[in-house]
């Protein structure tokens, strides 16, 4: 049922452990590996926490990042986020495009969201531009709403959608010219 090990006996221990040692050198290196595959598939799903911006911190200027903000101050200028949460002390004057905005504060400017949410204490005047959007009893809302089924990208594919009609025209133009001749 039990073996007695080897390692205590006193005549083995000088041949053995150059062998042993030999044995579980080659398995304990397959473990790390398998130990730091495991880590690294599990670090780009850990998320670092949120970047917490406090009541005392006044901000002029763009934020930019790929992860989460948690605005408690003030900030004067645009913010990109995954993820903002404005807190019930914060005022944003400014445009804000994340994937999911929850908004508990302040907020004077243009929304651009995946997911917008307005709680009871939330103040917005501006616009805002989500794909779903939630608005809680109590929250004070002055502006449009637009529903769009990609709300962060649109700016950007609203230039080239003008472009293209203004080229599809001048073509059409000459074609018109030939069948009136």
């Amino acid at each position: 049922m039990f073996s007695k090990s080897k390692i205590n006996d006193p005549a083995p221990t000088t041949d053995t452990p150059a062998k042993p040692a030999a044995a579980p050198a080659a398995p304990i290196p397959a473990a790390p590996a398998k130990a730091s595959e495991f880590k690294s598939t599990s670090a780009p799903k850990a998320k670092p926490p949120a970047s917490v911006l406090s009541t005392d911190l006044h901000i002029t200027g763009n934020l930019k990042t790929t992860g989460d903000i948690q605005v408690e101050g003030t900030v004067e200028g645009d913010i990109r986020a995954h993820l903002l949460t404005v807190g019930e002390t914060a005022t944003i004057k400014g445009e804000i495009i994340a994937d999911d905005v929850v908004i508990n504060g302040r907020i004077v400017g243009r929304v651009r969201g995946l997911k917008v949410r307005l709680t009871s204490t939330a103040r917005v005047e501006g616009d805002i531009i989500h794909k779903t959007i939630a608005i809680e009893s109590g929250a004070h809302f002055e502006g449009s709403v637009q529903r769009q089924d990609d709300p962060l990208t649109v700016g950007k594919a609203a230039a080239p959608r003008a472009a293209a009609p203004a080229a599809a025209a001048p073509a059409a133009t000459p074609a018109a010219a030939k069948t009136a001749k």
